[in-house]
């Protein structure tokens, strides 16, 4: 775990019991996220799951507005129970005002999608495919089967796969 990121959800609960004249217990921070997210707060866990490709691309804005976005969720939580909106007024109220920072709900970082491996899959239909996931070609292995809407065969597996 980057001691910067841990530095910065310490920074952001002093701010906060600064603020708000009151402690607060500090979150279990986990870095195993992946996939399109920055952050998660998880709010009844009182845990926060950090995306480290994510970090490693976007470090310092992801240290100012990300972890304080995460963090503002848990403070809103505790301050305010579990009947809030996530990015209602109380979560708009500790970006801005207690951390000085835009309430915006979704980060803008690139990307980059990385590729997969679709099973191809054919009926009676000439010219036709069907490029299934590795998940729904699992479930075709254990005895599932899908059938072509036009011809209504069953969708075979033609031994070729490609990424995508």
């Amino acid at each position: 775990m980057p001691e910067q990121l841990h530095a910065r959800v310490e920074a952001c609960y002093q701010q906060a019991e600064a603020f708000f004249k009151q402690r607060f217990e500090r979150p279990q921070v986990s870095f195993k996220l992946r996939g399109q997210k920055a952050g998660v707060a998880h709010l009844h866990e009182n845990l926060l799951r950090f995306n480290p490709q994510l970090y490693r691309e976007n470090r310092e804005h992801f240290l100012k507005q990300t972890v304080a976005h995460e963090v503002a969720h848990l403070i809103a939580h505790r301050l305010f129970g579990n009947r809030i909106r996530a990015h209602g007024e109380e979560w708009q109220l500790i970006m801005r005002g207690v951390y000085e920072l835009p309430a915006d709900r979704c980060h803008n970082y690139e990307i980059a999608r990385r590729q997969v491996s679709r099973y191809i899959y054919r009926c009676e239909c000439p010219e036709r495919d069907f490029p299934f996931t590795a998940q729904r070609h699992a479930l075709v292995r254990k005895g599932r089967r899908y059938f072509c809407r036009s011809c209504r065969a069953t969708l075979v597996f033609s031994g070729q796969q490609r990424l995508e």
